[in-house]
């Protein structure tokens, strides 16, 4: 059992390096989907070493953190929406025996949290449903035709991240909490 001071300082330390990769989302521009990606992954550690509860209290206060001291309330969104809490979800989902049932409930999530984040940033920040027009094309269809391929990758990308993670670090953190 760990100690409790050890989770605080766990999720602090998880916390502010989430921050920090949603913060830079407001240096480099082109970040907005990758960086709070980049934080959702992060929250793999914390699902690891402390439990999905403790997970969901870093993701809670990540969320309003970003969307206090953001100046990209997209990237926000997105990571408030689904890249914050797919992480600690996934593991959820991936206790289900069947693949296939997996992978419905993994693509339903995905779509229907895409779907809402789109809507909130219209109609909650007021972004112009015209200007995700060009050509006479509507991009956000576009966008998430695009993005449940990308989705495969992401889904990838954190099990290789849970496999390296326990690997590597779970065994060097599990020795220094003994001492």
């Amino acid at each position: 059992m760990k100690k409790t001071s050890f989770k605080v300082s766990f999720g602090g330390i998880i916390g502010a390096l989430s921050i920090v990769m949603m913060l830079l989302t407001s240096v480099i521009p082109f970040g907005t989907f990758a960086f709070p990606a980049i934080a959702g992954m992060l929250l793999v550690c914390v699902v690891i070493e402390l439990g999905y509860s403790w997970a969901f209290i870093v993701y809670t206060v990540v969320s309003v953190l970003s969307l206090l001291l953001l100046t990209d309330k997209e990237a926000a969104v997105y990571y408030i929406a689904f890249l914050g809490f797919y992480p600690i979800i996934k593991g959820l989902i991936e206790k289900l025996s069947s693949k296939i049932l997996q992978y419905i409930i993994k693509y339903a999530v995905f779509n229907a949290c895409m779907v809402i984040a789109f809507f909130v940033s219209v109609y909650l920040f007021s972004i112009p449903k015209e200007s995700f027009e060009i050509f006479s094309v509507y991009l956000p269809w576009v966008f998430l035709i695009i993005g449940n391929f990308i989705f495969i990758i992401y889904d990838y990308c954190i099990s290789k991240i849970v496999t390296i993670y326990l690997l590597k670090l779970h065994k060097l953190l599990s020795n220094k909490t003994k001492m």
